[in-house]
């Protein structure tokens, strides 16, 4: 027999207890430990930041990058939007950021190391300017938060871009080509439950 609950333990004993259930006569049906973890993804910090100005953007302790959107060119507003993340009830930790090496944004590709998340962007001037990227690791009861089903979003015009994560999902890269007439993509990851 599978184990009880605390609080399937003390239903049992208050039913005996009230004469409900008589000794010896208790059918205690028992469902098998779930393997699916219960994932809750939360909205949480919202910066939004002038493209060009070179403002380091991190989400706060424990929220990751959950999508980005901008409108015009480098002197556009570019708003960044962070979440935390609860998998079995417990917040998701996650790690020191690293940042990236920069790159020029005009030809951009960036993906976050396996089982990495994204928190945080910083890019000054225009296309020709740079990018930087920070990653992070998240734990949860004591062990790496894995991530599956890599995807890329369709590509979308940069000067009136907006993406976020689909259900169970966070931000882990970005790709753009050209100025703001350019297209960009960001790729997402699914959490393992």
């Amino acid at each position: 027999m599978g184990s009880l609950s605390r609080i399937g333990l003390r239903a049992l004993a208050l039913a005996c207890t009230a004469g409900i259930l008589s000794a010896g006569s208790a059918a205690v049906a028992v469902a098998a430990p779930s393997t699916t973890a219960e994932i809750i993804i939360i909205d949480g910090y919202t910066q939004t930041v002038k493209e060009s100005s070179g403002t380091p953007v991190l989400c706060p302790t424990n929220q990751v990058l959950l999508g980005r959107s901008h409108s015009g060119d480098e002197n556009g507003n570019t708003t960044y939007y962070c979440g935390l993340i609860l998998i079995d009830g417990q917040q998701v930790r996650v790690g020191a950021p690293t940042w990236s090496a920069s790159q020029r944004e005009s030809n951009s590709f960036f993906a976050a190391p396996g089982d990495q998340v994204l928190v945080g962007r910083q890019h000054s001037g225009d296309e020709n300017g740079s990018t930087r990227y920070a990653t992070a690791t998240m734990s949860a009861w004591g062990r790496t938060v894995e991530l599956t089903s890599y995807r890329w979003s369709p590509d979308q015009k940069e000067s009136s871009s907006y993406s976020k994560a689909g259900d169970y999902e966070v931000m882990v890269g970005r790709q753009h080509s050209g100025d703001e007439n350019g297209q960009t993509r960001y790729q997402y990851a699914r959490i393992v439950d």
